[in-house]
């Protein structure tokens, strides 16, 4: 079977899944019951969602918003340390149920310590990555949908997610233009996938939306503030 057949048949099942399987996405989430909001960029490597993190920490910051900016993985625990070594080295060995636990158990300490206390507090907590992530890399690399919604269980639904839409050939380029090794999922294949669930999740989740990343920063920018305001009233 070719490779384009391939991706068809993949992305029918995912397609299926999300519509007829016995999953519901948002019922084995928490909604956010705090004052703070929480808004979590997504998108294949090298798509800029840390760029438009930064853009919008700082413009919210300027506008008099209280802005904790974070990432996931994060840099401090046990998981986060192993999850990077295990990307870094491209240990494609490494059994991909294994790794997404690793993140799991990463982003509920990052929950426990960083981004819950912020948002009780009623900061704006911004995210470069989050379970958007483990749903579409865990499931590109053969992990049961279902069976990463469970390991995301009890965690807390963004009240925005913005996922930046770039071609996995225009990321490769933005990747190698960084001149640093690429880490394990930063092939064009590989991406390919991934984007297949990122495109559909916006299906099931009200609160994740679309954005186009292959327009100059600048108006990527314009077109988040724009969702923000809309959306959060921020």
């Amino acid at each position: 079977m070719g490779q384009e057949s391939e991706m068809t048949l993949f992305r029918w099942a995912l397609w299926t899944l999300l519509f007829y399987g016995k999953i519901s996405l948002t019922k084995r989430m928490l909604k956010n019951p705090y004052s703070g909001k929480f808004i979590v960029f997504e998108g294949l490597d090298g798509s800029g969602q840390s760029t438009q993190t930064q853009l919008l920490g700082d413009f919210l910051i300027k506008n008099g918003h209280n802005v904790v900016l974070t990432k996931e993985p994060t840099k401090d625990s046990e998981a986060a340390k192993k999850i990077r070594h295990i990307l870094e080295k491209k240990d494609s060995g490494v059994d991909p149920l294994h790794l997404q636990e690793l993140f799991a158990q990463d982003r509920g300490e990052h929950l426990e310590k960083l981004i819950t206390p912020a948002l009780k507090r009623g900061r704006t907590v911004i995210s470069d990555r989050y379970f958007f992530s483990s749903f579409a890399y865990g499931a590109a690399s053969g992990i049961d949908l279902e069976k990463l919604i469970e390991l995301n269980r009890g965690f807390l639904l963004p009240d925005l997610a913005i996922i930046l839409k770039v071609r996995p050939e225009v990321c490769m380029a933005r990747i190698g233009k960084r001149g640093e090794p690429r880490t394990l999922f930063e092939e064009k294949e590989k991406l390919a996938k991934v984007w297949q669930i990122y495109e559909v999740l916006p299906k099931r989740f009200n609160n994740a939306y679309i954005i186009n990343g292959e327009k100059p920063i600048e108006d990527v920018f314009e077109d988040v503030k724009n969702l923000v305001r809309s959306k959060l009233n921020l």
